[in-house]
Formats: C-alpha cells, structure tokens, sequence
C-alpha cells in the first residue's frame, strides 16, 4: 500500500467536494502527497453575527456597583457615608482609573473647629459583600470576549465535541498527516483518502480511539493523536439579579463560574449562595459560590451547554462582621448558620482579637437593648439572624490598669547593662538603674534624661494648640494693617513672609516627652517615680565642659574649673557682643532645668546680666540672645528731629492764635 502524506491545513468538507480537496501525486520512492489546501469555514455566518452582537453588548461601558441599603448602613457606621456626592464622586473616578484600579482615595471634608481637614478613606475601609471581587471592571471583561477568561485552556476527558469544534489530526508511519478540521452540521470531521467520520457527542477523551479506528479501516503501521483547537461558542443566559443580564455567547468549555463572571456577579439584590443552573426547564444543578471563595471548592462548578440558563436567586439573611477580623465583610446566611460560622466567613479572628467576646448589634432589638454581649467559645454556636452586626474586640485596645501592666523600660548610658527590661508593675526608677546592673563609676545621675510616652502625646497636643492659637493672633494681626505708604506696605509683606517662615519652623518642632527630675547636684539616686511603659532613661558619662553660644564674641564649649561661675564662662568666650540683650541671658542645666538672668538678683555683671556669682555645673549651656528691638543713633537722631519739628509747628500755631 502506498504511503500517504497529508499536508498541514484546515480540511472542511461535504462528500461531494471530496476530490477538491486534495492533490495526489506518486513516487516509487517516496510517499504519497496529499495537500488540503482548500481552508473553508463550516457555515458560521450566523455565529459571527451573534459574536459581534455579544461584543457590542459586552463592551459597553459597565454600570458603576451600586450598595445595597444594609452595606450603606454598615458603612455608615464606621464613618463613611456611601450616600455622600462626594465619596459617590470619588468612587466613580476610582471606576475611572485605569493605571490604579484597586488604589483609590476617598476625601471628604469636615469642619472641625473652624479648621477643614480632609479624611482619607482607603479601599480596604469599605466594607463589601463577600464576593465583590467578582465584580469585574471593563478591561477584564473585554478579555473575558478574547477567550482568555472563557473557561479552561485544557478540555477536560469527558467534554463532549460539538458543531463547530476544531480538531486536529496528526498521523505519523505509513501515513504523514496534519490537519485541523471542523465539526460540520452533521456533526463529522472529513479526512482526505479516509472519508467522513462522526464525532459530535463523542468524549473527549474517546475521540483518539474513534478517529485511530476509521484510519485503520483504509491504513495500516500508522499512528494517530488528535486534540482540540479552536472551540465552537455557545449561547448562555444569565438571568435574576445579576448586575448584567441576558444572553452571553461563550466557550463551549464555559462553566457556571465562568458564566457569572462574564456577567459581572450578582447585584446587591443578588445571592451568591442560590445559584441555579437550568437546562431545558429543569434545574439540573445548584452552586454556592461561597464553597469555592472560602474553601476553594470548585465540585459544584458544572459545565454549560447550549441554550443553558444561569438563574441567580434573590438575596438571603445578611450578616456584618466588624472589628479584629481577618477580612471585615457582609456575609450571606444560610438556615442554621451560627456566630462560629460568620466569624469563619470573615477568615476568623487575627492576631490582635479578644478572643473570649462578641458584641452583636441586632436592627430587630434596635429600639430596645439593641447590643448585647456573647462569651467565646462557650456561645459561639449562637444563632444569627438578619441585619446583625457582629464586632471582634481588639485585645490592644482592652487596657488593663497601670498597677497591673507590666513595664517595658529602656534604660541607657553609664549603667553596667544597658537594655531594654520588663519590670514588674510598681516598679520605680532606682528599680529599673538596679535591673541594668546599677551605674558606673562615670555616671552623672543630675544630667539624667528621662522621657515618657505619654507626657511626649500630651506635650504635642499642648504644643499643637499653642501654635494654632498663635497662627490666629498673626493671622488677625496681619489683617488689620493699615499701610499709609508704599515703604509700609512692602515692610508689612516683609513682616509677614518672615512671620510665615517662623511658624513653618515652629510647626517642624517636636517635643522629645522629658521630665525634668529634681536633683541635687550632687545626687547619686533618682527619685522613686513610678515608671511607666515606654519609659527611657539615659544616664550620661560627667561632662568636663559647659557651651556658651548666641551672641557672644567665641561662641564653643569651654573647659570648665571647680568653682567656676557663669561670669567667668561668659568671659572665655570674649563676653556679649554690642547687640546682645545681656538681661535675657539664660543657662540650661544638664538636668533640663534653666535659669535666666530675670530670675536671678545676686547683682550686675561685668556685662550687664544678673547671673553674676552663679556657679557653672558640669554640661551647662549658657545662651545670649541679640537683641531684637535696636535703632541706630541716626534712627533716634531722626526721629528726635521729627517729633521737634512738630512741636515747633505746634507752638507757632498757638502763638498766631494768640495774636
């Protein structure tokens, strides 16, 4: 029998078209050529027609997700009204955004105060049903109609081949083949010298063996394996309350899941858990979406066929579930479900949770006691009903009282082993120095710099005030001059652009939450303060120098000798300028505490400040500020000139009056 080779190309044909299909040509030492060169299409003019109707349909642009009233009423207690125009404006520009599809800011603006500040809501604090994630936006839908999202790329063993399949046909030994072809309406495939052969509703999985035995009636020594191309479409109908009704032309390998994806999900109004699959009036199958998002299981996702039905019922009992959670989220119920099994949905509690309650709010008792409170694990087989919103408390935010916590203290410096240490709950200071082993022979307990948490919030806050407090006193300032000339105005503007680069200054400040501690000079111990957690103490090495700066001929840091005072420091560093305010002279002990020249009334110095005799300790700062409000003689002489000249003119008024 002579060998046959059929060439690579699409062979679609009838019986009486047979002989147009291929070439033949022999040769006593090679195979037989036989080229299907005739790449004709089975009749799908009409599936054209639909697809490009589909696509027309599909591609319009998607109606933005609209809640339903219980999400906006969960929302809306956690602050975010889903009601407002504008989180409503900003959610339809983060529909709009195509480089950042699931990064969007929400900001709405409040008066607070007097003050408009502006809120920022991320994605992840709108809390969503369970399953949004279906909901797909225009560019995923667009390659949902490409084949990319239509269903697997693999058939499975017991797809059954249909009108309109592509099949290749590869044959290799006494026969040379490669061919793709086309299930025709009589639901065959016609191979070139083998003849027609029926496959439509044959598996998948079979297809091998049938098409290996219609080779075998004509060849013989050859091998065969088929595959499936390009697949025919199908015409499924998504219908309920879905956010996109109607028909939908997919893959023939398109499952339930598939199907519901293309159609954007459920609506609000729409269930995720009463899903029917109807197939020529009967309900052959019914799909709860929640197996595959929470469990991964797919089991119940069934293949679609022709003219198929995905009907998807009304909503169900709806649940919230609020607070430490590991996906906050609306879950939908159903009969029977309990806390335990919402908490489940909602990917359990995490790592921050109160673990022993519950709080439940239920909408039914909301005139009434409203919330109530339920012990875990002992009630988490309590029943929930619609409307209920279940909060998971934060074990962070349930504090306990101070004598009771434990202290995590840092303690630095000259100690024998600095660290950080847990303490017990009344331990105090000289506790924590002891815990580090005790100080070391350089420490300089006087200078210690011990800083609280606490105090630093509360120093903000104080500090925050103050600041706004002065904005509004320059603010109310600057807008009440009066400029006579134009020099005047230009020095107002000059007064008030210095004026806002000092508050940008001041508002760069942050306190450091020191506590000056009362010492002696000479102390060795720290008093018995109660410590608290966060609490850092630094104890410094005893410094041999003292800092004198501001204006001062040579500011620096100056060794300091027993029994030196601030005059003699004052004198290393050349003494204030002529433009210093001597009387506002201040020193900063190590300690943190200071003393000024206005303070003190031990005498005049040398250079006019009143801290003469103070002794300079160990780490001191002593600061000369300039002084701010200065005229120059010609200043003065010019305004003595002015104020002469009016009285002369005054005087000679009165005389001409007189007269």
């Amino acid at each position: 029998m002579a060998c046959l080779t059929v060439g690579s190309a699409m062979a679609q044909t009838t019986g009486s078209t047979l002989s147009s299909m291929y070439e033949s040509s022999s040769d006593s030492t090679g195979p037989v050529k036989l080229n299907s060169s005739n790449r004709t299409t089975q009749d799908t003019s009409s599936q054209s027609t639909a697809a490009s109707t589909q696509t027309g349909k599909e591609t319009r642009k998607r109606d933005r997700y609209v809640p339903g009233e219980f999400e906006i009423y969960v929302n809306k207690l956690l602050g975010i009204d889903l009601k407002d125009p504008e989180v409503i404006d900003q959610l339809k520009r983060a529909d709009l955004d195509q480089d950042n599809p699931n990064l969007y800011l929400l900001r709405q603006q409040q008066q607070q105060s007097g003050v408009v500040t502006t809120k920022v809501i991320s994605p992840e604090m709108v809390i969503r049903r369970l399953g949004y994630d279906l909901m797909l936006d225009d560019s995923q839908q667009q390659r949902g109609l490409n084949g990319d999202a239509d269903g697997p790329r693999m058939a499975p063993a017991d797809y059954l081949i249909g009108i309109g399949d592509e099949i290749q046909v590869t044959a290799w030994g006494s026969v040379d083949a490669d061919m793709r072809l086309t299930v025709d309406r009589s639901g065959r495939i016609t191979i070139p010298r083998v003849g027609p052969v029926l496959v439509a509703g044959v598996r998948y999985g079979d297809l091998n063996e049938v098409v290996r035995n219609r080779f075998g009636q004509v060849f013989k020594n050859f091998q065969v394996s088929t595959s499936l191309g390009k697949l025919r479409s199908i015409r499924i109908y998504v219908t309920g309350f879905t956010a996109k009704p109607g028909a939908y032309t997919v893959s023939s390998l398109a499952t339930i899941v598939n199907a519901l994806v293309r159609a954007g999900g459920p609506s609000a109004a729409g269930s995720f858990r009463q899903i029917e699959l109807r197939r020529n009036g009967r309900t052959v199958a019914t799909f709860d979406a929640y197996d595959l998002l929470l469990k991964g299981d797919k089991s119940s996702d069934r293949a679609l066929q022709a003219e198929d039905v995905i009907h998807i019922g009304a909503v169900g009992p709806q649940v919230a579930v609020l607070g430490s959670v590991n996906k906050q989220s609306i879950v939908e119920l159903k009969p029977g479900e309990t806390v335990d099994d919402v908490l489940a949905m909602a990917g359990g509690v995490n790592a921050v949770a109160d673990r022993t309650r519950v709080s439940v709010e239920r909408l039914s008792e909301r005139t009434d006691k409203r919330v109530v409170e339920l012990a875990l694990p002992a009630q988490a087989k309590a029943s929930v009903v619609n409307g209920d919103v279940l909060r998971v408390f934060s074990s962070v935010n349930t504090a306990i009282p101070q004598y009771k916590q434990y202290k995590r203290v840092t303690v630095e410096g000259e100690v024998a082993k600095p660290g950080e240490y847990v303490l017990p709950p009344t331990a105090t200071l000289p506790d924590a120095i002891q815990a580090a082993g005790g100080l070391t022979p350089q420490a300089y307990v006087f200078g210690t710099d011990f800083s609280r948490e606490s105090v630093r919030q509360s120093q903000q806050e104080n500090y925050d005030r103050a600041l706004r407090d002065m904005e509004t006193e320059l603010t109310k300032y600057a807008t009440t001059q009066r400029a006579a000339s134009a020099d005047e105005a230009a020095a107002n503007a000059q007064r008030a652009a210095s004026t806002e680069r000092l508050v940008n200054r001041l508002r760069a400040v942050r306190p450091t939450g020191r506590v000056v501690l009362q010492l002696e000079t000479n102390a060795k111990q720290l008093p018995a303060l109660t410590v608290e957690d966060g609490d850092r103490l630094l104890i410094p090495n005893r410094p041999m120098t003292v800092g004198v700066f501001g204006s001062v001929f040579n500011g620096g840091s100056f060794l300091l000798n027993d029994g030196a005072s601030v005059d003699d420091i004052l004198k290393l560093a050349g003494g204030p300028t002529r433009g210093a305010d001597s009387s506002g002279t201040f020193v900063i002990r190590a300690n943190g505490t200071v003393v000024s020249a206005k303070q003190s009334s031990s005498g005049w110095l040398g250079f006019g400040s009143n801290l003469t005799g103070l002794q300079a300790l160990p780490g001191d700062t002593v600061f000369v500020p300039e002084e701010m409000n200065k005229t120059t003689f010609i200043q003065e002489a010019k305004d003595w000139t002015q104020i002469l000249y009016q009285f002369g003119l005054g005087a000679a008024a009165l005389k001409t009056i007189k007269n």
